[in-house]
């Protein structure tokens, strides 16, 4: 036991004799008494315990070192950030919080590519999300989520609020009417909280924090946001079965899913260094773009823009809840501002006056009245109060209630950047069973019932396929091969596929 304690007392002698303290042989030996650590929990020796015969170790007697010698080099520094310094742009707190673990491979790559070769796109995107990104930020920080979930939107809707996608998505987070119900998303005929900033926000990362929660891993975890929580389970629960490992690059899922969270690491890598990417990221200031109003009154969207000196378009950026063009309190008592702009807005709330601040009101369409006869009714023209009331060729149909001028000088002529309807109800797909005939293949089974081989694989345990097998299969398309009806008018109704649409820039 002698000999490891004989060799560090050599390396010592070799690393330098002369620096080692001399201690007199006749002074008394030093108070070794400490407090307790609070890392290691344990105190010193009190100065009455050390032997009265210690005597300072003579370094002539100590053997020579024989053992091996290693070269023991200073590793690299690890960087830290130090969050007790504020950063002066809001990128850099993005990369400061980055989290997840990057994912690799030639999707990424890939994915990499096509946004780089596409440094104007890039600009619009990260362009829109100016206006919003601190406080996306701010809300990521307050639950202690990574900060590539910020970059999310980019993927979502190109930062778009007013992204919409025909499976009935909306909104910077692209929720879909049934999720958003579950987050306390309000949607009504006035307002549709999915495309609400400040709302979609906290539910979007609410929902990511759930469904990580579930998977304890950040790639399943959006997965899950693209694709569904149940579906990804299902999928674990698979490989689980077949003892297949259960990361996010091994299961099995649709192809939209699987680009994915390719095209977040994408945009992480040139956030974290553009300039290695020839992209030019204008800094954002870290300060709040915009602050929240409340106790207003019923006002119309464009008077709100006019009273808070903004062009309507940035008004409708920072609102695009509101499908109407006018704001009623007991919709929702809150409007958002540019933070430089709310003390502007209140004062000149004051000087106006209250009566004029509304030149829309409710009305409740007859039993039998047309569009063009209510048009006439309220002198307003007939494309306008289709668009103020969300009438759209696709959704003819006339709401039970609508907004129409009551001022109509002060409508006539002028027209919202966007308006929309009430939130559509995606239809539940309709199950059928498909008995496979000989020389049947999925691709020509898929192209007959308008869905995707991935969508079939989905759908049933297919191995190999087998003549007399059964699939089933999950759409609301028209079989190819099947006689299509004509209505009453003549005219070919559209057939709609369950495929998702694959949502590009907005």
């Amino acid at each position: 036991m002698l000999k490891p304690a004989l060799g560090l007392l050599a390396l010592l002698a070799l690393a330098g004799c002369e620096s080692l303290p001399q201690v007199p042989a006749a002074s008394a030996p030093a108070s070794r008494h400490q407090t307790a650590s609070p890392i290691l929990g344990f105190r010193d020796a009190p100065p009455d315990s050390a032997p009265a015969h210690a005597q300072p170790l003579e370094l002539a007697s100590i053997p020579p070192f024989e053992g091996a010698r290693q070269d023991v080099q200073r590793g690299p520094r690890i960087a830290t950030v130090d969050r007790t310094l504020r950063a002066d742009d809001v990128w850099q707190r993005i990369r400061d919080g980055f989290a997840m673990a990057d994912l690799e491979g030639p999707l990424v790559r890939e994915k990499i590519a096509w946004y780089v070769a596409r440094p104007d796109y890039l600009k619009r995107v990260f362009d829109r999300s100016r206006i919003y990104m601190y406080h996306i930020v701010e809300e990521i920080e307050r639950r202690g989520l990574p900060t590539e979930l910020a970059l999310l939107p980019m993927v979502e809707s190109s930062f778009n609020p007013m992204a919409y996608s025909r499976a009935h998505a909306s909104g910077l987070w692209q929720f879909i009417p049934g999720t958003g119900k579950r987050y306390d998303l309000k949607q009504n005929w006035w307002y549709d909280g999915r495309r609400d900033i400040v709302e979609s926000t906290a539910a979007a990362l609410e929902y990511l924090k759930d469904v990580y929660g579930m998977h304890g891993d950040w790639h399943l975890a959006l997965a899950s946001y693209n694709w569904g929580e149940n579906a990804v389970a299902r999928a674990l629960e698979k490989n689980r079965a077949a003892g297949l490992p259960l990361d996010y690059s091994s299961i099995n899922m649709p192809q939209e899913t699987r680009h994915y969270v390719p095209k977040l690491q994408a945009l992480k890598a040139i956030v974290a260094d553009p300039k290695v990417f020839g992209i030019d990221l204008d800094p954002i200031p870290n300060q709040p773009y915009f602050a929240t109003v409340t106790k207003t009154r019923d006002i119309d969207v464009r008077l709100a823009a006019r009273l808070a000196e903004l062009p309507v378009e940035e008004f409708v950026a920072l609102n695009p809840g509101f499908n109407r063009p006018l704001i009623p309190v007991s919709v929702n008592p809150r409007i958002v501002l540019p933070a430089d702009r709310v003390e502007v807005f209140h004062a000149n709330l004051l000087k106006h006056d209250n009566k004029g601040l509304v030149s829309w009101q409710t009305y409740t369409p007859k039993k039998g009245e047309s569009l063009e006869a209510i048009a006439r009714r309220f002198s307003v023209g007939l494309a306008q109060l289709k668009e103020v009331n969300g009438i759209t060729p696709r959704n003819p149909a006339i709401p039970a209630l609508l907004v129409v001028p009551m001022n109509v000088a002060a409508t006539a002529g002028k027209r919202l950047p966007i308006m929309y309807a009430p939130p559509i109800a995606a239809p539940q797909p309709r199950a059928s069973a498909h008995k496979v005939k000989p020389g049947e293949t999925l691709a020509s089974i898929a192209a007959r019932y308008r869905v995707s081989v991935e969508d079939l694989r989905r759908w049933n345990p297919i191995g190999r396929l087998q003549p007399g097998q059964v699939l089933t299969i999950q759409t609301r398309a028209t079989p190819s091969r099947a006689p299509i009806r004509k209505p009453a008018s003549g005219k070919l109704k559209p057939i709609t596929t369950k495929k998702k649409v694959i949502k590009a820039e907005r």
